[in-house]
């Protein structure tokens, strides 16, 4: 397995919640955990409704399928937990923060050897049933793949990639540990990996915020761990877009991806999709599925969506183009790069075959994984860093 090194840490993580918010430039940024992205009509409607009363309107997406509500006023985290418990958005106070699930899109409705949602109702459950795992970092990652390696490449720290209907392999930290379970356990071993990182990082002095920061990480949390390695297969590289348009379901119905320009889904858009569907699904491509469309209703949902700026074109700049905050929400920001990203679209300027992130300073937050043109804000203006992965 890939060889870890400990990164020491000189502070706790502090990684946003619902609960425990964050203080940016437009006011208090508070971070929704979605696990899996699935999120059912009436969830989404308490959302679009606190973004409306409580934040600045709009629903932001994240690169792990969670959503964020910008501008809260002090003391608005209390309503907020409120409301989203009332919704089932809240199960737990004491893990909100670490329920982080990434699970393949389209699982369940098109693709794949199985279906993820399952794996991902029974894992956030065992997250919230055990006091332990409160203690995990924020930035904490599970990621659920059914077979078909949209996932599996996106940074886990802990993962399941179906390799079959009926066997699961164990990734730790993106790569293969050997461990194998089948359907029925698999969320069993992937608790215990968890736990066994725990235990580890308490053993490396417990700063670590990631596996692989820990020394030998990988290695040492599948020696925590029973049964007998076999050898590793591949993991699928992180994939450079989502699906995109519509894709057709076993059942007949239809499922439609639409892509969501810079992440920013307005409570108006939110309300939108709720009418749409039973429910939708948030991806770590800032794309939303609305699934089980009856034919004769796709083409008016897609029409409606589209006209409120949701694209289902895959050949759009848009599925290439991410922007970190910016100015006014980042005081750390430089430009107000969502407009200047908004404008290289609507100017045709975007390079062709190429993903293009727009970042107000030298962190890029929001940094899609793999090949990516970097456009950084600087004093002088913009530098342009050729493509490369992270």
């Amino acid at each position: 397995m890939t060889t870890a090194r400990t990164t020491a840490r000189s502070r706790a993580d502090a990684c946003p919640g619902a609960l425990q918010t964050h203080p940016a430039a437009d006011g208090e940024l508070a971070r929704v955990r979605v696990p899996g992205g699935l999120l059912g009509a009436t969830q989404v409607r308490v959302l679009a409704a606190a973004a409306r009363d409580l934040g600045d309107g709009a629903l932001e997406m994240t690169s792990r399928g969670n959503l964020q509500l910008r501008g809260l006023a002090p003391g608005a985290a209390r309503e907020l937990g409120d409301r989203l418990a009332a919704a089932g958005l809240l199960p737990s106070e004491t893990h909100e923060r670490v329920r982080n699930v990434l699970a393949s899109a389209l699982t369940g409705r098109a693709g794949g050897l199985l279906d993820a949602g399952p794996w991902v109702a029974a894992l956030d459950a065992g997250l919230c049933a055990d006091p332990g795992l409160a203690e995990l970092p924020g930035r904490f990652l599970a990621t659920l793949d059914d077979g078909r390696g949209d996932v599996s490449g996106l940074g886990g720290d802990v993962g399941l990639l179906a390799l079959s209907p009926s066997s699961v392999a164990l990734l730790l930290a993106g790569a293969d540990s050997g461990l194998r379970a089948p359907v029925s356990s698999a969320v069993d071993l992937l608790l215990a990996a968890t736990r066994a990182f725990l235990a580890e990082r308490a053993a490396q002095g417990g700063t670590a915020w990631r596996l692989a920061e820990l020394d030998g990480g990988p290695a040492r949390v599948r020696d925590r761990l029973p049964g007998s390695p076999v050898p590793p297969v591949a993991v699928p590289a992180a994939l450079a877009a989502g699906p995109v348009g519509a894709r057709s379901q076993p059942d007949g119905r239809t499922a439609l991806v639409g892509v969501v320009p810079l992440g920013r889904l307005s409570a108006g858009q939110a309300d939108l999709l709720a009418g749409l569907a039973g429910g939708v699904q948030l991806t770590p491509w800032r794309s939303v599925v609305v699934p089980d469309l009856p034919e004769d209703r796709v083409d008016d949902a897609a029409v409606d969506l589209h006209r409120t700026g949701i694209v289902f074109d895959a050949a759009s700049p848009w599925t290439r183009v991410t922007a970190c905050a910016g100015r006014p929400g980042c005081a750390r920001s430089l430009a107000d790069v969502r407009a200047d990203a908004a404008a290289a679209v609507a100017g045709g300027t975007v390079p062709e075959g190429i993903r293009v992130h727009w970042a107000g300073c030298g962190r890029r937050c929001g940094r899609p994984r793999g090949e990516v043109l970097d456009v950084v804000a600087t004093p002088e203006g913009y530098r342009t860093q050729v493509p490369m992965s992270r």
